[in-house]
């Protein structure tokens, strides 16, 4: 239990809240994280955590247009399988999802403190290789779901050669929009109509 468990920041004055004071739901997503405000020798700072989050805000804006039904409830359930500070979450606030954000245990960076900071849900989990997650997606994989992978060419190719032996339809590959071409990430989209 010990690496789960993430330490609150040390205070001087017995006054002073020691994570910092938090606002209130739904002011809290967006504001900034005591964890960030405080920066850490993690390496969270506010630069990092503002272009994050704009990042977030296009991918999921661009997302919700390839996505028509997005917009019209078609999903409920949500799992951000590399979390970092909850930016996919916060930028979903405006779907009526709800979205579980998890953090690889294997992590260079513990983010789950500032995940709950934002006043989201979150997890660890020590992923294993690529074809058992695959096999876990497509065991949780409910009809009509759909899966979003966004990674580098070597894993997109990776698992577009694992779900193919697996049959899925689609896996529709799509140009990264984030850097104007300049991005080595790729985007792979699979539907599930079984």
């Amino acid at each position: 239990m010990t690496p789960c468990i993430f330490p609150l920041q040390k205070v001087k004055d017995i006054n002073k809240t020691s994570s910092g004071v938090l606002e209130k739901w739904p002011m809290r997503l967006n504001a900034l994280p005591p964890r960030i405000k405080n920066e850490n020798d993690n390496g969270f700072t506010l630069k990092v955590y503002n272009e994050d989050n704009k990042i977030w805000k296009k991918r999921v804006s661009y997302y919700g247009a390839m996505l028509k039904s997005l917009s019209y409830g078609g999903y409920r359930n949500v799992m951000d399988m590399n979390a970092g500070f909850g930016r996919f979450a916060a930028a979903m606030r405006k779907y009526q999802v709800w979205v579980m954000n998890v953090v690889p245990f294997d992590a260079k960076s513990n983010n789950l403190g500032i995940i709950y900071e934002r006043g989201l849900i979150g997890t660890y989990m020590d992923w294993c290789d690529i074809t058992d997650i695959i096999l876990e997606m497509h065991r949780i994989l409910r009809r009509e779901g759909t899966v979003i992978i966004r990674d580098f060419k070597d894993i997109i190719l990776k698992v577009k050669e694992i779900t193919d032996r697996m049959i899925w339809e689609g896996g529709t590959l799509v140009k990264d929009d984030d850097h104007n071409g300049s991005s080595q990430e790729m985007i792979m989209i699979f539907n599930n109509t079984n």
